[in-house]
């Protein structure tokens, strides 16, 4: 799919939503397109003394409730459009977990695996400069993504508190803990995902314990997800990543295989498990089937075979639309990525939180208190929408965010009532 297909089903999502909920084109015409988005040429000196650019961009969605949030990305296939909608989306998560932000999204068209971290932290300055007055804690406060993590936000975040000359370590979540990060930051989407599939088995009347569950995907949100619902009793069977996949019938030892999967950069050749591939791991007859790889896994034909009766998104969409009308049509429980995986920015708000109120430090396990409640609580509501209009949970979790993001710009006069 490209960024621009991407842009326009998410547009056609949003208004979808507003259609079935029978809200004006005025709220549509709010939602369809960002607030404003920047793009960033970013000058770097390379190790042999020439001078590259790279192309980034900063989306700003709809802030209804709060300053906007979301993370920004280093990728080679970075599209303006593709940020765009990640930003739109963005929107439409933080307000079906009930947080007080509004949505966006930054990406750099690089590949920081093959750069010198010299030039990935002239990158990451040069960004944070080009976009210095967009950014700040009640304005826009952007987090790791893909192949961004702790120490170029602490980059980052030296060039804003560098340029804006204020001193507010809130301005960025995904901080190290020695700069004002939180605990039960690392692992939290993973946990989240847990914690909803937690609920989804509760509405299927499968006890957790002992649940079958098989796991596309082994990075930092699959192999999260993974050992989340092992210590909560799952029982993991299956495990593809980029290299191959394992399967072994009475459950995967995971604490082996996460030790192996980092001594040989994946899970393939996992010695104490049988081979496995994509194909055969969505079709297998478990309880619990995650995707939590890449997008447009699970197309029409790939749903037509899947045997498990709940499905939950650990990856960003995951699920093509065609793939989620399957789904849909066979009664399969389809928990979206826009709640299954908010997690990480449920705990990022808690760290801003943290932040904003001085330095106080919350336990790991109070984090993880206020995660399960978060997404217990997010997943109910979800449930209570798709019920009330009797549509899948993927379709119920847009129309009760679009349902908060219509009324709360009604009452703030952005449309009339």
């Amino acid at each position: 799919m490209t960024g621009q297909e991407f842009f326009r089903d998410t547009q056609d999502t949003i208004r979808r939503a507003v259609e079935k909920l029978g809200h004006s084109e005025n709220v549509y015409k709010v939602l369809r397109n960002p607030r404003r988005t920047l793009e960033v040429h970013i000058a770097v000196t390379m190790p042999d003394g020439s001078v590259e650019t790279f192309l980034g961009y900063r989306s700003q969605h709809a802030a209804v409730f709060g300053p906007f949030k979301g993370g920004v990305r280093f990728h080679p296939n970075v599209t303006k459009e593709e940020v765009e909608a990640l930003a739109m989306l963005m929107t439409l998560k933080n307000a079906v977990l009930g947080l007080p932000y509004g949505g966006a999204k930054g990406g750099v068209i690089c590949d920081p695996t093959t750069l010198p971290a010299s030039v990935v932290e002239q990158i990451a300055r040069g960004y944070v400069r080009g976009l210095k007055d967009m950014l700040g804690p009640e304005k826009d406060i952007p987090a790791p993504d893909v192949n961004t993590n702790s120490r170029i936000i602490g980059w980052m975040l030296d060039e804003y508190l560098k340029q804006s000359n204020v001193i507010d370590f809130s301005v960025f979540t995904g901080k190290s803990l020695n700069l004002g990060g939180i605990e039960g930051r690392t692992g939290a989407t993973g946990l989240g995902i847990a914690y909803v599939t937690r609920e989804a088995c509760r509405v299927r009347g499968i006890d957790l314990r002992g649940a079958r569950v098989a796991v596309q995907g082994f990075g930092n949100v699959g192999r999260g997800a993974v050992e989340a619902l092992t210590s909560m009793g799952a029982k993991v069977v299956a495990v593809t990543d980029i290299t191959g996949g394992v399967y072994r019938e009475g459950g995967l030892d995971v604490p082996a295989l996460a030790a192996y999967a980092q001594a040989n950069r994946g899970v393939a050749g996992f010695p104490q498990a049988d081979p496995i591939t994509n194909e055969q791991l969505f079709a297998l007859p478990v309880d619990v089937l995650v995707p939590a790889a890449l997008e447009g896994q699970i197309t029409a034909e790939v749903a037509a075979k899947v045997q498990a009766p709940i499905v939950v998104e650990g990856a960003n969409g995951p699920t093509t639309p065609e793939g989620a009308a399957v789904l849909a049509d066979r009664g399969i429980l389809h928990v979206p990525d826009i709640l299954a995986n908010g997690g990480g920015v449920t705990v990022s708000y808690f760290e801003w939180v943290q932040g904003q109120q001085g330095g106080l430090r919350w336990s790991k396990r109070a984090v993880q208190r206020r995660l399960d409640r978060y997404m217990t609580e997010a997943f109910a509501a979800v449930l209570s929408y798709s019920q009330r209009y009797n549509v899948s949970m993927r379709d119920g979790a847009y129309l009760y965010a679009v349902d908060r993001l219509a009324t709360g710009m009604i009452e703030r006069g952005w449309v009339p009532a």
